[in-house]
C-alpha cells in the first residue's frame, strides 16, 4: 500500500464512538426498521447494506486518537449520512494503493478515516422534510454540506459528483439516518489525499495546467470524448502537452481542424486497457492498437520503442509516464500522434530500416509517393531487417521491381481476408500485366512458397503491413507450381518421375535468351488422377512437353476462338470461346480431346504465364 506523503494532523470537530465489526454482505435490499430502542450504531450493525460503514468506524477507533463508536451510541441527537458498502468499494478504488479498509494501517491514516467518517455526521436530528434545496448543514468534522432537492436528494460535498439519498428516514433512538451511494469527503480530506486520490483521465487532464489543449480538443471532438475518458475503461492515454499540440496546429486554431480528423487523431493517443511503462519496457517494442480508425475501418496500430526511453510511432515520446487515474492510466507525451500511413510505419520501425533504405535508396520517391497516398489502398509485406541481410538476388532482377513485388495496390487485405488464392503485386512482367503472388494459409501464412508472414495486421491510414521473413524474389513458372499444393503431382512429373530431363532449368530460365516467355497449360492434381495411371517416362516427357508453348506469354485476353498454338512437343493446341460453363476457354488438344477447360487464367510470372486445366493434354502419338 502506497504511504500518504505530507500528512498532517488536522484538527477533528466530532465525537468519539467505537464499533464492532460485521460482516460485509451488502444485498442492496431495502433494510429493515430498526428494533425499538437501536441507537445509530446498533441500527448499522444490524443493516447488512451498511457493514463496510461498521468496518470503517472500527478500523478508525484502532487509533488511540479515536472513540466513535462510544460518541455514535450516546444520546445525540444526530443526523448521519450512511454510506453503503458499495460506496465504500467505489472510494477504494480510487485510492492508489488502497484494496480494502485494512490498508488503513497506522494512525495517521485511521485518524484521517475518522475525519472522513465524522464529515458523515451532523449534530442534530432531520428528516427528509426538515432538508430543504440549498439548505448547508454543519458536520462534525467542522466542514459543510449542501442539500440539492431536485430530482432527489441529494448531498454536495468538496468532490463534483453528489451522493444521492436512497433511503430515507431511518429512525433510531438517538437520531436518523439516511442511507447514500458515495462516502463525502471533504476539503482537507481532498487536500491531504491529493497523492493518491485517483480521478478519471478526464478530471485528471483538467486539473493539470500543461494539458489544456488536450482538454480543449477533447470538448471539440465528436463522440464526446470527455465523458468517454470518464468511464468504465480502463484506458491509456497518451496526453500531448499544450506545447505539443501548438506544434501539431502548426499556426492554426483547433476549430480550423476538420472535427472527424481530430476526433481520429484523438483516438490514437488511446489505447484499451492499462498499459504501464513497465510494461511496454518489458516488450521492448512492438504494436498495439489504438481507438482510432484506419484502413478496412479497422484500429490503428502504433509502434512503440523502448530503446532510449519510450516513444511512438518514432515521433512523439513520453515525458511523464504512469499518471493514475481512477479508470486507467496517463503517460504525457511531447508530440501529437498523427494517424501512420503506410511509409509512418514503415520509417518508425527500426526492424524494418534496410526496407526503407532500399525504398529511398539514391534520393527514390517513387515507393515513398506511392505508399503516402491516401486516396489508394494497399497491402504491404515487409520484409524485415534481417531478410535484407539474406536476400543474394540469384537472378540480378532489378530492385524497383522486387520491391513493388511485395505490393499490391487497391485492397487493404487482412490476416482475416487472407485465403489459398494468386493475387496480384505492382510488380509488372510487361504494362498492364501485373505479376501474380500466392498466398497459401495452410499454415500460417506463405508468400510464393518462400517467405513467411512473422508479423501480421499492421494498420496504417491507407492499408495494411505484414512483415515477412524473406525477401520475395520474382516469380517464375516453377516457382508457382512449386509453391502451389494443386500442382503438387505436376511438380513430382516434372523432377522425379522425369530424371532425364531438366524441366526445372528449362521452366525457370528468365533471359529471354533461351525459350521463355512460356505458356504453360497446368493441370491440377485431380486431372493426374483422372488418369488410369502416370505413364512411364518415356511417354511422360511428351505429355509434358505438350503442356508448354514457348516463346510466348499468351494471356487469356490474347486468346481467340479457333486459335492455335504450337506446344514443345511439337502439337498444336486449338482455343474455342467461349468456353463452356464456368470455364474461361475450352482446348483441343493434340490428341483430337475436347471439352478441356481452362478453370483459372492469366498466374502470371516473371518469364511466363500458367493458365490452369481440368484434364490432363494429350499429344497425338500417332504422328
Amino acid at each position: 500500500m502506497k504511504a500518504l506523503k505530507h500528512l498532517t494532523r488536522l484538527t477533528f470537530l466530532f465525537l468519539f464512538i467505537g464499533f464492532t465489526s460485521c460482516s460485509d454482505d451488502d444485498n442492496g435490499s431495502t433494510p429493515p426498521p430498526p428494533e425499538e430502542g437501536d441507537n445509530i450504531v446498533e441500527a448499522a450493525q444490524a443493516t447488512s447494506e451498511l457493514s463496510s460503514l461498521v468496518a470503517a468506524l472500527q478500523k478508525a477507533d484502532e487509533s488511540a486518537n479515536n472513540d466513535l463508536i462510544t460518541a455514535l451510541s450516546g444520546e445525540g441527537p444526530f443526523t448521519v449520512f450512511a454510506p453503503t458498502n458499495q460506496a465504500f468499494t467505489d472510494l477504494l478504488a480510487q485510492l492508489d494503493g488502497f484494496d480494502s479498509l485494512d490498508d488503513f494501517s497506522s494512525e495517521q491514516l485511521q485518524d484521517l478515516l475518522a475525519v472522513i467518517l465524522t464529515y458523515h455526521v451532523v449534530g442534530d436530528a432531520a428528516l427528509s422534510t426538515d432538508l430543504s434545496d440549498g439548505m448547508s448543514l454543519t458536520t462534525l468534522q467542522g466542514s459543510t454540506l449542501q442539500v440539492s432537492t431536485q430530482g432527489g436528494v441529494f448531498i454536495q460535498d468538496a468532490t463534483d459528483v453528489d451522493a444521492e439519498v436512497t433511503t430515507a428516514d431511518i429512525e433510531v433512538s438517538n437520531g436518523v439516518v439516511h442511507i447514500i451511494d458515495k462516502v463525502l469527503l471533504p476539503q482537507a480530506v481532498l487536500d491531504e489525499l491529493a497523492d493518491i486520490l485517483l480521478v478519471p483521465i478526464t478530471d485528471l487532464a483538467i486539473g493539470n495546467e500543461n494539458l489544456q489543449n488536450l482538454v480543449a480538443a477533447l470538448t471539440a471532438a465528436d463522440g464526446d470524448l470527455p465523458t468517454v475518458l470518464r468511464g468504465d475503461g480502463p484506458f491509456t492515454v497518451l496526453a500531448p502537452t499544450d506545447e505539443a499540440f501548438e506544434t501539431f496546429l502548426d499556426g492554426a486554431a483547433l476549430e480550423d481542424v476538420p472535427v472527424d480528423v481530430l476526433t481520429n487523431v484523438l483516438l490514437n493517443h488511446v489505447i484499451s486497457g492499462e498499459v504501464t511503462s513497465t510494461d511496454l519496457t518489458g516488450l521492448g517494442s512492438g504494436y498495439t492498437s489504438t481507438l482510432a480508425t484506419g484502413a478496412g475501418e479497422q484500429n490503428v496500430s502504433l509502434f512503440f520503442d523502448t530503446t532510449d526511453g519510450v516513444t511512438f510511432n518514432g515521433a512523439s515520446s513520453v515525458v511523464t509516464a504512469d499518471v493514475k487515474a481512477i479508470n486507467g492510466i496517463v503517460h504525457v507525451v511531447d508530440a501529437v500522434i498523427d494517424i501512420p500511413n503506410i511509409v509512418d510505419h514503415a520509417v518508425a520501425n527500426p526492424g524494418l530500416s534496410s526496407l526503407v533504405g532500399a525504398l529511398t535508396d539514391g534520393g527514390n520517391t517513387t515507393f515513398t509517393d506511392l505508399l503516402s497516398n491516401e486516396e489508394e489502398t494497399f497491402t504491404v509485406f515487409a520484409p524485415g531487417n534481417d531478410a535484407f541481410s539474406a536476400f543474394t538476388n540469384p537472378n540480378s532482377n532489378d530492385l524497383n521491381a522486387i520491391l513493388s513485388n511485395h505490393v499490391i495496390v487497391g485492397a487493404a487485405a487482412f490476416s482475416t481476408d487472407l485465403a489459398n488464392s494468386y493475387v496480384n503485386t505492382a510488380a509488372e512482367y510487361a504494362t498492364d500485366e501485373n505479376l501474380s503472388l500466392y498466398i497459401n494459409t495452410d499454415d500460417g501464412v506463405t508468400l510464393n512458397g518462400t517467405s513467411n508472414v512473422a508479423m501480421a495486421d499492421i494498420v496504417a491510414s491507407n492499408g495494411v503491413i505484414h512483415t515477412v521473413d524473406a525477401v520475395i524474389d520474382l516469380p517464375t513458372v516453377v516457382t508457382f507450381a512449386a509453391a502451389d499444393p494443386n500442382f503438387s503431382t505436376l511438380v513430382t512429373a516434372l523432377t522425379e518421375l522425369t530424371p532425364s530431363t531438366d524441366f526445372v532449368s528449362v521452366l525457370s530460365a528468365q533471359d529471354g535468351a533461351g525459350s521463355d516467355p512460356f505458356t504453360v497449360f497446368a493441370p491440377t492434381n485431380a486431372a493426374f488422377d483422372a488418369l488410369a495411371s502416370i505413364p512411364e517416362e518415356a511417354d511422360l516427357i511428351p505429355i509434358l512437353q505438350h503442356h508448354v508453348v514457348a516463346g510466348a506469354n499468351v494471356r487469356s485476353g490474347d486468346l481467340m476462338d479457333g486459335a492455335t498454338a504450337t506446344t514443345l512437343e511439337g502439337d498444336d493446341l486449338t482455343f474455342t470461346l467461349p468456353g463452356t460453363g464456368e470455364n474461361i476457354a475450352d482446348i483441343t488438344d493434340g490428341a483430337g480431346n475436347t471439352g478441356i477447360g481452362i478453370s483459372a487464367a492469366d498466374v502470371q510470372a516473371i518469364n511466363g504465364v500458367i493458365h490452369v486445366v481440368d484434364t490432363v493434354l494429350l499429344p497425338d502419338t500417332m504422328n
